[in-house]
């Protein structure tokens, strides 16, 4: 099954729950949206790939603005984002521990070749496509700065 018809059965669910399903049926709502939307845009039928870029920036528009609820003291809001952000991530891939990131990057610079921050880019190339919806790109770009300093 397709992430898009899981999403779609997993609607159709959360309608049948009435109440106790209505966080989650916004939430798979908007994500059906914002597919339909770049499948409309891009005259294209997205992939599980594709689908998970979307769900993967959705995850990151949330982290964002959390931090900015956080600054205004919205405590409300930021349990809100937070359980949908719990509810997307349901749709990734298991995400990878800060370990196995580190384990990925030290690999990907040793291929590259790389020695300093100019050639971030080359280890990059190599790493995005293995952490590809698996890993935060912030988290993945701190770690390989990180370890082309040493």
């Amino acid at each position: 099954m397709s992430l898009k018809e899981q999403l779609t059965e997993d609607m159709k669910t959360a309608m049948k729950a009435k109440e106790e399903g209505k966080q989650r049926l916004s939430v798979i709502r908007m994500v059906r949206s914002a597919l339909r939307q770049v499948e409309i845009d891009g005259k294209k039928e997205l992939d599980d790939n594709g689908v998970i870029d979307i769900i993967s920036k959705e995850v990151k528009m949330r982290k964002d603005s959390i931090e900015e609820f956080k600054k205004g003291d919205r405590e409300d809001l930021v349990a809100q984002v937070e359980a949908e952000i719990v509810v997307l991530m349901s749709y990734l891939p298991v995400q990878l521990s800060e370990d196995e990131i580190r384990s990925l990057v030290k690999e990907a610079v040793t291929a590259s070749g790389a020695s300093s921050q100019k050639e971030m880019g080359k280890v990059m190339a190599l790493l995005m496509p293995k952490v590809k919806g698996r890993a935060d790109g912030k988290l993945v770009n701190t770690i390989v700065r990180e370890i082309l300093n040493l």
